[in-house]
């Protein structure tokens, strides 16, 4: 898809592509091309009803983590579930970073709760690393207010994976639960039900929190 490459090229910053490479160790600092991400979000509205858009949604791997991080927005702009499940199954195993990883976001998700359980599920317990983290992002984003269950605390609680980004995200969720649901998910701290670093990352994160009261931090900190 060289004709999109061109075009990415056209609107890329350099120095917003240094920017990135740093932030994102994991992808060469050659495969980053500098399309700030509002500038992205522009474009992918306008590239949706180009006929090349269908094309490039079915041309992978991509050569360049901006193409990969078109790829997940425009993903997220599908109105069919079915539809957009598909693509994003065939799309995961290709995600190599946190940040094309946590771009995805699907707003049609939303509406399709009980459906998205079971997949989430399938998600988080695969041994790839982005397909796990994508999979806990969603729980967090979708299950943590009034569609929440304490049973769900036990899909992230299960992950036993040693991968940064997949600890990383483990943490975020616990930090983020006990800012939402503290009751059912304190105990999980207190009964250190997380491996030490998960564990200590999510109260660190959790002290981080404006959404968290000071009488709380200063109980998190007790359990260290």
């Amino acid at each position: 898809m060289k004709e999109i490459q061109k075009r990415l090229f056209f609107m890329a910053d350099s120095k917003y592509a240094e920017f990135q490479a740093k932030l994102i160790p994991t992808v060469p600092p050659d495969k980053f091309i500098g399309v700030r991400v509002p500038v992205l979000r522009k474009f992918s509205k306008e590239f949706e009803k180009d006929p090349m858009c269908c094309e490039f949604l079915n041309t992978l791997p991509h050569e360049y983590f901006d193409e990969n991080l078109l790829h997940s927005v425009l993903l997220g702009r599908i109105k069919d579930y079915d539809k957009c499940i598909a693509a994003v199954e065939v799309f995961l195993p290709y995600i190599d970073n946190w940040a094309v990883c946590d771009t995805l976001n699907p707003k049609v998700f939303s509406k399709h709760k009980n459906e998205l359980l079971q997949k989430i599920k399938e998600w988080a317990a695969s041994e790839k690393t982005y397909t796990c983290r994508f999979g806990i992002t969603m729980l967090m984003t979708h299950y943590l207010d009034k569609d929440f269950k304490e049973e769900y605390l036990e899909i992230p609680a299960s992950v036993t994976s040693e991968e940064y980004y997949v600890r990383m995200v483990v943490a975020w969720y616990f930090a983020t639960a006990l800012a939402k649901q503290w009751d059912a998910t304190i105990p999980y701290i207190e009964g250190r039900r997380l491996p030490e670093w998960t564990h200590n990352k999510t109260i660190q994160k959790a002290c981080e929190s404006y959404r968290i009261t000071d009488e709380q931090k200063a109980y998190l900190k007790t359990l260290r």
